[in-house]
């Protein structure tokens, strides 16, 4: 597992998380041109999973959001 960052234009970190085989895994973190954080949320093999979290200008949380899953199930 490797930890990926991405940035914005301006040199600031975008989102920051680990990957597979270029494949999101694990926790991952977004954020805002100010620096503060916008999404958080947990990837399994490239796909979002679980809750994920979104927050305000001020870091406070906004919403949850259960992610349900793409993969059909048997």
């Amino acid at each position: 597992m490797k930890k990926h960052t991405e940035y914005h234009k301006d040199g600031s970190i975008r989102a920051i998380g680990p990957m597979v085989d270029g494949v999101p895994v694990g926790y991952w973190e977004w954020f805002r041109l100010d620096g503060t954080k916008m999404r958080s949320g947990h990837f399994e093999k490239g796909e979002p999973t679980g809750e994920w979290t979104t927050y305000d200008k001020k870091g406070q949380i906004y919403k949850v959001t259960q992610m349900k899953s793409k993969t059909p199930q048997r």
